[in-house]
């Protein structure tokens, strides 16, 4: 088997959640592939400076480089180890995980073409950031969902009496947390029992702003800082719908691990989300923003069960193709070409 140096964001701290780098790596090596992982420090100038003491210590030995490429600031740290890769002659492969990657390629045309046109190949987890990197010219590319292990995920659909509201994600100003509170409150005013809970971690500070928000319009929120995945699984069995807020997005395996887990899904229909949720047959979209639209999906499925349990079932059939036993022969293929 392959030994692979995958660089990432490789951090498990109370601001960060689990990462792709965290998952996909343990899901590689359970397949007998040796995996080294690069750099799981907080600091971000010692987490480069990781980054570069195990390519020295490792591009020697290994077959191919694994980087998660962002679109934020992580994107300098694949550009960085990128062009390293290139210089050492070393295979590497960009795995396309930001959801604001289009506007990226727009910005900083010249970077992008270093990275992307010289990789093996790019992996992209959504049809999304495929069609995106095709429109600029980018054919080496390659489409390999996120995965989730479906055996982990119990499903069960919960009738919707009372609304109870999900929200999972890092507390971060692109994911607009502050719209969650939003809803809860305008579902209340218009007479409607409804709670939320609320869990990540606290990424940028936007926590405190929600929490200011939440005390401002009077309403109770359940925050439970970050948990471990069979934590918030067994939460949700307590809930009935998941809301995701977000701004940017691109394949998250939160919206996934929720459809498996039987939740409807009621997102914003930004980036990805349109390709991950068919509007009407296996989730809710509205506007990035729109409160007035989260708040009349969410009742709408109150109001017509049969809708909701239909849209529980079909996405449950749809996270099935994200399973690990349906993903790993294209993660073999490519690491094997």
């Amino acid at each position: 088997m392959k030994r692979l140096l995958y660089i990432g964001n490789n951090v498990n701290n109370k601001r960060s959640n689990v990462s792709t780098i965290q998952t996909l790596s343990a899901l590689l090596q359970q397949e007998g592939y040796t995996v080294y992982l690069s750099s799981s420090s907080n600091s971000k100038v010692l987490r480069m400076m990781g980054m570069l003491f195990n390519f020295f210590q490792r591009f020697k030995t290994v077959d191919v480089i694994l980087i998660d490429t962002y679109s934020t600031l992580n994107f300098n740290y694949a550009f960085i180890m990128s062009q390293l890769a290139r210089i050492f002659r070393v295979p590497y492969i960009p795995s396309l995980n930001g959801g604001n990657l289009p506007h990226r390629l727009k910005r900083s045309p010249l970077m992008s073409k270093m990275i992307f046109s010289n990789a093996a190949v790019n992996i992209t987890p959504s049809i999304y950031l495929l069609e995106a990197f095709k429109s600029h010219g980018y054919h080496n590319i390659t489409y390999i969902p996120n995965t989730i292990v479906l055996d982990k995920y119990h499903y069960q659909f919960k009738a919707i009496s009372t609304i109870q509201l999900l929200w999972v994600r890092s507390f971060s100003s692109i994911y607009n947390p502050q719209m969650a509170v939003s809803v809860l409150h305008a579902l209340q005013q218009q007479g409607n029992q409804a709670s939320l809970t609320m869990v990540g971690p606290d990424a940028d500070g936007s926590l405190k702003e929600v929490k200011q928000l939440a005390e401002q319009l009077g309403v109770t929120v359940n925050f439970t800082g970050k948990l471990p995945k069979p934590q918030w699984h067994a939460l949700a069995k307590q809930h009935n719908v998941f809301i995701n807020t977000t701004h940017f997005d691109n394949m998250p395996v939160s919206v996934i691990e929720a459809m498996a887990l039987g939740l409807p899904v009621v997102s914003t229909g930004v980036g990805g989300m349109p390709y991950l949720v068919k509007d009407g047959v296996d989730g809710l979209l509205v506007p990035d923003g729109d409160v007035k639209a989260m708040v009349a999906g969410i009742l709408k499925l109150k109001e017509d069960p049969e809708l909701a349990q239909n849209i529980s079932a079909a996405a449950r059939v749809k996270a099935e193709g994200f399973d690990w036993n349906v993903v790993r022969e294209k993660w073999i293929k490519v690491l094997s070409s």
